[in-house]
């Protein structure tokens, strides 16, 4: 079987375990109230948006990336460090088969596009997920993407396509030999990622879906009712200003 991550080097989990190292780690620390440096979205409600519209369903997958776009600088000047976006679900495969055809022209078309200009930006880009079932040209463009981005800092944009987290966990397990937490997060498909302190969830709907379940053990979650392309950044200012006034303690008092 193929590698079920990104292509994921060992220098790349050798910089996540440095940087975990030097944040500490969050379980043991003393409670936290500071603002949210790693950030995933769960970019729900775009089908809904179009529908309400008249407008057909890949229209409002359009509208969607285009928020993603515009929140990802939003997210660069609010200083987060890390932002991840649920692109593409390992059970959305159960769509039509026009739908998921739109969606992968789409998803190649805007890497091509776009990677150049977030390049530019500092924006360092990766794709976690299942690498099996997509086709080999969108394949070679997510890694030619990630090539190109790979050297950046500015921030880290993690794009979840065909991702589960069940089948992540289930491809950590295929390869884990070890028998501590670090070592079966190396088996992860991005042992660099943090584990985000905050989890958004668009749409109104309020459920994880099978997303990021390793990683979200002590996530902060925000629920909130506007469809994804109705994301603003007034509303992700709202999602962090309502993290900012909780108080984390990680099991302890």
């Amino acid at each position: 079987m193929a590698d079920p991550g990104s292509g994921l080097s060992a220098n790349h989990a050798r910089r996540g375990e440095a940087e975990r190292a030097a944040d500490g780690n969050p379980a043991a620390d003393a409670p936290d109230t500071g603002a949210a440096r790693y950030v995933a979205i769960i970019t729900d409600g775009n089908g809904r948006w179009a529908k309400r519209r008249g407008l057909p369903v890949v229209a409002g997958h359009e509208a969607g990336a285009d928020t993603v776009k515009a929140r990802l600088r939003d997210a660069v000047d609010l200083g987060i460090l890390e932002l991840t976006v649920y692109s593409f679900s390992t059970e959305n495969w159960a769509r039509s088969e026009d739908e998921v055809g739109a969606l992968m022209e789409m998803f190649g078309r805007r890497i091509e596009g776009e990677t150049p200009e977030l390049h530019q930006e500092g924006v360092r880009m990766r794709f976690i997920g299942r690498r099996e079932g997509i086709s080999a040209e969108l394949v070679k463009r997510m890694e030619r993407a990630e090539a190109l981005t790979d050297a950046n800092e500015r921030t880290t944009l993690f794009v979840a396509f065909n991702y589960g987290g069940r089948a992540e966990i289930l491809d950590a397990a295929r390869r884990f030999q070890g028998s501590t937490e670090e070592e079966f997060r190396n088996c992860l498909y991005a042992p660099e990622m943090h584990d985000p302190d905050l989890i958004i969830r668009t749409s109104g709907e309020r459920r994880l879906s099978n997303y990021l379940l390793w990683q979200s053990a002590y996530s902060e979650l925000v629920f909130r009712d506007e469809l994804w392309p109705d994301f603003t950044r007034e509303a992700l200012e709202e999602s962090l200003a309502e993290f900012s006034e909780r108080r984390r303690r990680f099991g302890g008092r």
